[in-house]
């Protein structure tokens, strides 16, 4: 039987940034049900330039945009990005990185392996199963669990204290070499093609660009490969200058699209990242939030093993809802609002979009919503109403 102060199971941003702010003195080790940190991509990669400087990303592992364009059937609105600018993470190379910042740390990182379960014990520890391809069935005896296995929640499914997200984005995306395309000009684009869901461009700094679409699960019936190939097919892709060559990889991913949550802790299971619902509602963008709060996750979590007392995670987790839990109300309304917009309504929300400034487009990317935006919306849209009677 293996034994560690913290389990962490997933190793995505978030329990990799728990791992790596881990005290030296604690002793954790990661499961990971992939063979490879990174590998399959499981995400788009889009985030924010402050973000990942904030955040000590190096340069090498995002393609900065400074472009971003709207498209809709009869509509589009084009910006130019000077403040805050957009990033697109490679996402195998950043999330390596990641794993690297807690190599030398009291950690053991088992790949391949898949958590099946876990048992609390009466002294309070718990006992967990999982299973290596190399190995078989094991067991890691540990004193707290972090759930950082994304849309799964297989910790918390597990021990029945919270069920899988029912409502669901699920996207695939197109990953293939096209020179000519703008290194940095990102896309959104939504509309007839991909009227079940919506689209993006973006290219990396690898010169490949990704081409994706995304559904809202169970609100559309649609499945995203169905989307993609009518995409494909209809003409929609040469506004925007995208080619799709023969060969091309494919990525896929799904992020819980669900009213957030402010709870967190579960005495000693907590969990973070997209098993927390950390993707925004308007853009499905967490990689960011990720990091940020599983650093922040595992400060709180040393200090906690150190001194033996929980009130620094529960800081922690009142420090989550109050930073986000208003703007993911908002969003989460404005997300469950447009899964039923035709056509028309995206034409009119793109006109809309193309009023904004620099600073409304990124904030409304950023899931952010101050009053004073709001109210300026607000109005904005009073107007029209009444300039059209």
């Amino acid at each position: 039987m293996r034994e560690c102060d913290v389990l962490i199971v997933g190793a995505g941003p978030a329990g990799l940034s728990v791992a790596s702010a881990l005290s030296d003195k604690t002793s954790c080790i990661i499961v990971h049900q992939d063979a490879e940190i990174g590998k399959p991509v499981r995400s788009s990669g889009g985030s924010f330039l402050r973000d990942a400087k904030t955040l000590s990303v190096p340069e090498k592992y995002y393609q900065v945009i400074d472009k971003l364009y709207f498209y809709s059937d009869h509509a589009e609105a084009k910006f130019d990005i000077r403040t805050d600018k957009m990033v697109i993470f490679d996402i195998t190379g950043l999330y390596q990185y990641l794993a690297s910042l807690s190599e030398r740390k009291n950690r053991e990182l088992l790949l391949a392996t898949k958590f099946l379960n876990t048992v609390k014990q009466s002294d309070g520890s718990y006992l967990s199963t999982v299973r290596s391809k190399i190995s078989g069935e094991e067991t890691i005896r540990s004193t707290f669990i972090i759930d950082a296995s994304g849309w799964h929640c297989a910790v918390v499914h597990a021990l029945g204290l919270l069920a899988k997200p029912e409502r669901l984005g699920i996207g695939i995306e197109y990953e293939f070499i096209q020179e000519d395309y703008p290194k940095n000009r990102a896309v959104l684009f939504v509309g007839s093609p991909v009227l079940a869901g919506y689209g993006w461009v973006f290219p990396t700094h690898y010169n490949r660009v990704r081409l994706g679409v995304g559904v809202i699960k169970p609100d559309r019936d649609d499945n995203p490969r169905v989307v993609m190939n009518r995409l494909l097919d209809s003409g929609f892709l040469d506004r925007m200058g995208v080619r799709v060559p023969e060969e091309y990889e494919v990525n896929s991913g799904i992020v819980p699209t669900i009213a957030f949550d402010r709870k967190l802790i579960f005495d000693n299971v907590i969990r973070v990242g997209d098993a927390a619902n950390c993707a925004t509602p308007i853009a499905g963008e967490g990689i960011r939030i990720a990091i940020e709060q599983g650093r922040l996750l595992g400060a709180a979590l040393s200090k906690t093993i150190a001194q033996g007392n929980p009130c620094h995670l529960y800081a922690f987790e009142k420090a989550y809802g109050s930073k986000y839990a208003r703007d993911y109300k908002i969003g989460f309304w404005a997300n469950q609002r447009i899964t039923n917009y035709g056509p028309e309504d995206w034409d009119k929300s793109v006109n809309r979009i193309g009023k904004f400034s620099e600073s409304q487009v990124t904030e409304l990317l950023r899931n952010r919503f101050d009053f004073r935006n709001l109210f300026r919306t607000a109005l904005l849209h009073l107007k029209r109403k009444l300039q059209g009677m």
